[in-house]
C-alpha cells in the first residue's frame, strides 16, 4: 500500500500508536531498529531524518564520522502485531549527513540505485524479483565453543532422531523420514497451524501468500511463497517475512532459523530467486525461443552465469553455504540453465501466460542480504545483456548424475565463502557501473566476511577429532 507521510501521521493517529520503530537493515543482512515514542514523532522526522550512530554498525563508519540519519519511507508503514503497545515499523533507508545521499554501504540505498540504474540505462522500466526462502522450526537449539570443547544440539519433535524419545503426554510417532518431509499431511506436518499464522500476518502487512507447505528436510523444514513484487520492495517484504516468522515461532515456544545447513544429512535452505525485466508494460523476458524465452532473457542468463562466482559472495554468504552447495548432492551447484530441470543453477519454471515468463536462480541461499542479492543478481544480468553474453545450450540431463567427463565439463559455483570472496575482488566491475556499489563498499564488504573466514578456520571441529585424534 503506498503511503504519504501525512498518512502515516494519521495512522499514528488513529490507532493511537504509542511508538514508532524505524528499522534498516546492516550490511549482513540483519534487521536493526530505534523506536521513537509518539509524541516525539512529527512531518520532521520524515524531511530531517533521525540521527544515529553509524560507527556501532559492523562493516559502516569509523567513530570519526558516525553521525548517520535514518529517513523513514512511509510506504513500508506497518503495525507491528509483536508489541505489547501499539507500534508502527518503518524501514528506512540510510543518509550521509554531509550530503544528503544514501549511504554507500547502505543495502536498502544499493537496492534503490539498482532500479535507478535500469532505468537509466534504458533497457528495461523495471525488475521484477521473487524470493523462495526456506526455513527450519525447531524445539530448541543450544551451542557453545570455547578452549575446551564445543557443541550444538538441535531438539526436534519432527526429528527421526526424536523417534525413540520418551516425552511428555507421549510420542505420536507421526513424523516425517529424513528427506521424507515434502507435502505430509498433519500429524506427520506438524506447522500447519503456525505456518497458517504467519501467512495471516504478511498479508495483514501486505505481502500477498500465493501457498505454504512443508519442505522436504524432516526435522521442520518449511515454505511460505508470496508474490513478486520490484526489487527494493520485494527485499523489504523479505526482511519482513523472516521477522514475523522468527517472532510467532517464538510465541509458539519454538525457534526459527534461515540457516543454510543447519542439519547434517538432510536438505538445507535455499532461496530460489525469480527474476523478469520489463518495459513499457511488457515482459522482456517473452519469446519464441527455448522454452518461451527472448533472445534479452538468455543474455539475462549468460549474465549471471559469468558472474555466478562472484555472486555467490552476495548470493551464499556464510560459511554454512557452502555445507549446502556440496557436488554429488541434490544442490544447484552446476552453472547452467534449463526448462523445468531442478538439478540446473537456473531454471525456466513452466508457464502458461508469457507475461509470467521468468527465470530462477536456484543457488542462493536466505542467509543472503535480501538488498543486496537481488541488486547483484540484477546488475550480473544486465551486463549479461549489454555485452550479449549468450549461456551455451540448455542442459537436458539430470546433472546429478552425469559422467565424470561430461560432469568436468560444466562449471559449479564456489565451494567456499573464502573462494567466492577472491571471486568477489576479482570480478566487482559489473556491480560498480552506474554507482549501484562502489568499491569502498565491496572492500568493506571482504572484510567484514573475511573476519567470519578467519574465525571459523580458526576453531577446531568435532569432525577433525573423529578423522584425526588417533592418527
Amino acid at each position: 500500500m503506498s503511503r504519504t507521510a501525512e498518512d502515516v501521521l494519521k495512522m499514528i493517529s488513529e490507532n493511537e500508536a504509542k511508538f514508532i520503530d524505524l528499522r534498516f537493515t546492516d550490511t549482513r543482512g540483519k534487521e536493526m531498529h530505534v523506536s521513537v515514542p509518539a509524541s516525539g514523532f512529527d512531518i520532521d522526522k520524515f524531511e530531517e531524518g533521525h540521527a544515529f550512530d553509524g560507527s556501532s554498525v559492523a562493516g559502516w563508519k569509523g567513530i570519526e564520522a558516525s553521525d548517520m540519519l535514518l529517513f523513514p519511507d512511509p510506504s513500508t508503514a506497518n503495525i507491528d502485531p509483536f508489541m505489547e503497545d501499539t507500534t508502527i515499523f518503518m524501514q528506512c533507508d540510510v543518509v550521509e549527513p554531509s550530503d544528503g545521499k544514501g549511504y554507500d554501504r547502505d543495502p536498502r540505498s544499493i537496492a534503490k540505485r539498482a532500479e535507478a540504474h535500469l532505468k537509466s540505462s534504458g533497457i528495461g522500466d523495471v525488475a521484477y524479483f521473487g524470493p523462495e526462502p526456506e526455513f527450519f522450526i525447531f524445539d530448541s537449539v543450544r551451542w557453545d565453543h570455547g578452549m575446551s570443547g564445543c557443541f550444538f544440539k538441535i531438539d526436534s519433535e519432527e526429528g527421526s532422531w526424536s523417534r525413540g524419545l520418551k516425552m511428555e503426554g507421549g510420542n505420536s510417532g507421526h513424523r516425517p523420514a529424513v528427506k521424507g518431509g515434502y507435502f505430509p499431511v498433519p500429524p506427520v506436518d506438524s506447522f500447519q497451524d503456525m505456518r497458517s499464522e504467519m501467512c495471516l500476518l504478511m498479508e495483514q502487512m501486505g505481502i500477498p501468500v500465493e501457498v505454504h507447505h512443508h519442505e522436504v528436510a524432516g526435522a521442520g523444514q518449511n515454505e511460505i511463497g508470496t508474490r513478486f513484487s520490484t526489487l527494493v520492495e520485494r527485499a523489504d517484504w523479505t526482511q519482513n517475512m523472516k521477522y514475523i516468522i522468527w517472532n510467532v515461532a517464538h510465541t509458539y515456544g519454538k525457534t526459527a532459523t534461515f540457516m543454510p545447513k543447519p542439519i547434517e544429512g538432510d536438505n538445507g535452505s535455499g532461496m530460489h530467486v525469480h527474476q523478469s525485466i520489463w518495459k513499457d508494460g511488457k515482459n522482456l523476458f517473452a519469446g519464441d525461443g527455448y522454452a518461451g524465452l527472448s533472445e534479452f532473457a538468455l543474455y539475462y542468463i549468460g549474465g549471471i552465469i559469468k558472474h555466478a562466482r562472484a555472486l555467490n559472495a552476495i548470493t551464499n554468504p556464510g560459511t554454512n553455504s557452502y555445507k549446502r552447495l556440496v557436488p554429488g548432492f541434490e544442490a544447484p551447484v552446476k552453472l547452467a540453465y534449463s526448462a523445468r530441470n531442478r538439478s540446473a543453477s537456473i531454471r525456466i519454471p513452466h508457464v502458461s501466460n508469457p507475461k509470467a515468463r521468468r527465470v530462477e536462480t536456484r543457488f542462493p541461499d536466505p542467509l543472503a542480504n535480501p538488498y543486496l542479492c537481488f541488486a547483484a543478481l540484477l546488475m550480473a544480468g544486465l551486463d549479461g545483456i549489454q555485452n550479449r553474453i549468450h549461456p551455451g545450450e540448455p542442459a537436458s540431463k539430470d546433472l546429478y548424475h552425469l559422467p565424470p567427463e561430461e560432469d568436468a565439463m560444466i562449471p559449479t559455483v564456489c565451494s567456499s565463502l573464502e573462494q567466492a570472496l577472491e571471486a568477489l575482488d576479482k570480478d566487482r566491475e559489473f556491480l560498480t557501473r552506474g554507482g549501484v556499489f562502489s568499491n569502498v563498499m565491496i572492500d568493506a564488504y571482504i572484510e567484514l566476511k573475511m573476519q567470519e573466514v578467519q574465525r571459523f578456520r580458526m576453531a577446531p571441529h568435532p569432525v577433525e577429532f573423529d578423522m584425526y585424534y588417533s592418527l
